[in-house]
């Protein structure tokens, strides 16, 4: 029993790790005030301006990196699978476009970069001073 105990706690240490080195960017000139209920909104395509009346470019990770799964569970409060299935169905509906997918944290620091609109998450070591980090 102990011994499962304690493997269940380095899991979770792991997990908790894990999740510690993402972060969400935006372009240094985006002054929005942004939490992780208006960020979840974002990425769902619930919301699809920022607070200034300014629109919003959410970019996504690619479906197979592991901080794209991160981003899911963390933020979307779901597993990725879960996140495919509701883009699927807004789609099939008509209702939604799901956020452009790009391959790794040096295009999402790229895009955000260069445009105000763009919000993305990217490894906490890849940020550069060309992005601003959200505190979430």
């Amino acid at each position: 029993m102990l011994k499962k105990m304690f493997f269940a706690a380095t899991l979770l240490l792991a997990a908790n790790s894990a999740f510690a080195e993402l972060v969400v960017v935006v372009n240094p000139a985006n002054g929005n005030a942004l939490d992780s209920k208006t960020v979840q909104r974002i990425f769902l395509g619930k919301d699809k301006k920022f607070a200034d009346g300014n629109e919003t470019i959410a970019v996504n990770q690619v479906a197979d990196n592991q901080i794209r799964q991160d981003f899911d569970e963390a933020v979307l409060g779901r597993s990725s699978s879960q996140v495919s299935a509701y883009w699927s169905k807004l789609v099939f509906t008509g209702k939604g476009i799901p956020p452009k997918e790009v391959a790794n944290d040096a295009e999402v620091v790229d895009l955000v970069s260069k445009n105000p609109s763009v919000i993305g998450y990217i490894n906490k070591s890849s940020v550069t001073d060309a992005v601003k980090v959200v505190e979430l």
